[in-house]
């Protein structure tokens, strides 16, 4: 039997656009993990892994009109919105590349020999050592940041790791340009070009994961293949970890304060964040608790005013477009379920945006109206309009784990309510945001992207400088001879990398 052909299909019409490769076998997926496998030690240089991750960002940019014309015709994001999102690709690896020059990723611990202390201290030496073999499972949204060239791949590369992208299907052409351009940076710069390869195929993505020279995998999207790809590592005879983005309703609690000062500017905030990149933001505020009474009615005023005036939008394939308008018609047929602007379709290929409002009463037990504590993926959010803080924090008490969670507060003199909710929103999510949006994510040392389960399957960030720590693990040197230490762990600190000696930083 032939290989099945992939093609690249354009989400503006349905139609294919031309075969861009063809579904990998099992056999094909075994050579790709063996051949990553084989080269995993050429990427224990880290001026040379740094080098890499430079002459990547270098020709993506070099590559860049081509890179986002080809992406614009599979996603139908928009060459703005690309160019925006290749920059922040380059500039990613660039950030990585920093973070392995500098090297306190490697978290460097020694402690000397101390027979005074109860009981003795031998010598003891820390750090972390990459895993091996990453899979990389690539974005639908983010063809380009969370894709072949991604952060997963960056901060695995960064972490000495052999990286096998799964391209997705709803761009696999963009996918195929991208692993091009890695592999050419790899092979300018001394490396093997096997150190980044791709696979086409949902049967070859599980039998990646299952692939015992595989030590861990990275993936963004859904809950159902999320959890079956986390359900398959864990099952392994060697479990491996699994980092996962998996969803996240991005839940936003406006105070009635904040409603009185500027009910105005909230509501047109709302439209714009939640109609961002036609509502296909991981981080789109999907679910919003607003004060019953004429504050909270301004507020969904200035809303209408502005989902209406957003133009209907294009979703990345037909697949997501109908799961988009079945999930909306099944929440809107609910009991007390209003659409103030109705979402849903706008044409043959196209969507329209909207919200629906339902008392958050109606969500304060299980029933029914659960289907609103769930991600819709499209631009749609859900407005529950409360009574009381008492009646907000029972609704928060049922919502799953979060990316983000919003709180927009009075900025002008006390807000009673403040503090309680805020404490009451930061168990909810990896990210807490006062008075702003959540649809932006900047990639920098201090970020987390990343919270409790449905939203990741792990405590750790796939965004910012610590998203390097997933593919590592410590390793303690004990007793050991100093000719026999690795250079990062010698008395004399060749490599001049920041450590901690004897419980103090070095």
């Amino acid at each position: 039997m032939s290989a099945a052909p992939v093609w690249s299909v354009d989400p503006r019409t349905g139609n294919p656009r031309e075969q861009v490769a063809v579904e990998a076998t099992a056999e094909e997926v075994d050579r790709a993990v063996r051949a990553a496998h084989a080269v995993r030690d050429a990427l224990a240089d880290r001026a040379a892994r740094a080098a890499f991750l430079r002459a990547a960002a270098e020709l993506l940019e070099e590559s860049g009109a081509h890179i986002v014309e080809a992406a614009d015709a599979e996603t139908a994001l928009g060459p703005a919105r690309l160019t925006g999102e290749l920059a922040r690709t380059a500039a990613q690896l660039r950030s990585f590349a920093e973070v392995v020059d500098e090297g306190a990723y490697l978290d460097v611990h020694i402690d000397h020999q101390d027979g005074s202390r109860t009981p003795p201290w031998p010598d003891l030496r820390r750090y972390k050592i990459p895993l091996g073999v990453v899979a990389v499972y690539a974005a639908s949204n983010f063809p380009l940041a969370f894709s072949v060239p991604g952060g997963d791949t960056a901060s695995a590369l960064a972490a000495g790791c052999p990286v096998v992208v799964k391209a997705h299907p709803d761009h696999p052409a963009t996918s195929e340009l991208c692993a091009s351009v890695l592999r050419r940076a790899a092979a300018r710069t001394g490396l093997p070009e096997d150190v980044v390869t791709l696979v086409h195929g949902f049967d070859a993505g599980v039998e990646l994961i299952r692939h015992p020279l595989v030590s861990a995998a990275g993936f963004t999207g859904s809950v159902r293949g999320g959890r079956a790809l986390f359900d398959a590592a864990a099952a392994r005879p060697a479990p491996i970890p699994f980092h996962g983005e998996l969803g996240s309703l991005n839940p936003v609690v406006v105070t009635g304060a904040a409603a009185a000062e500027r009910a105005g500017e909230i509501g047109a905030g709302l439209g714009g964040s939640m109609t961002l990149g036609a509502g296909q933001f991981c981080t789109k505020p999907g679910f919003v608790l607003v004060p019953e009474g004429a504050t909270g009615d301004q507020l969904l005023k200035a809303l209408t005013e502005t989902v209406s005036s957003t133009g209907s939008g294009v979703l990345l394939d037909h697949r997501m477009r109908d799961a988009f308008v079945a999930g909306v018609r099944e929440r809107a047929a609910l009991p007390d379920v209003v659409a103030p602007v109705t979402p849903g379709t706008a044409g043959e290929h196209t969507v329209s945006a909207g919200f629906l409002t339902v008392p958050a009463a109606r969500l304060a037990a299980k029933g029914p109206h659960d289907a609103l504590l769930e991600e819709c993926f499209g631009p749609v959010t859900v407005i529950a309009r409360y009574t009381s803080v008492d009646e907000i924090a029972a609704v928060l008490a049922r919502l799953p784990g979060n990316l983000t969670a919003t709180l927009q507060t009075a900025t002008e003199g006390d807000d009673p309510d403040a503090a309680r909710l805020l404490a009451a929103l930061t168990p909810l999510a990896g990210r807490i945001l006062v008075n702003g949006w959540p649809t932006g994510v900047a990639v920098a040392p201090a970020q987390h992207h990343g919270g409790p389960y449905p939203a990741t399957t792990s405590t750790s960030t796939s965004v910012g400088a610590t998203a390097i720590e997933r593919w590592l693990r410590p390793v303690t040197y004990q007793s050991t001879p100093e000719a026999l230490l690795p250079p990062e762990l010698r008395e004399d600190n060749p490599l001049g990398l920041p450590r901690r000696v004897d419980g103090r930083r070095a």
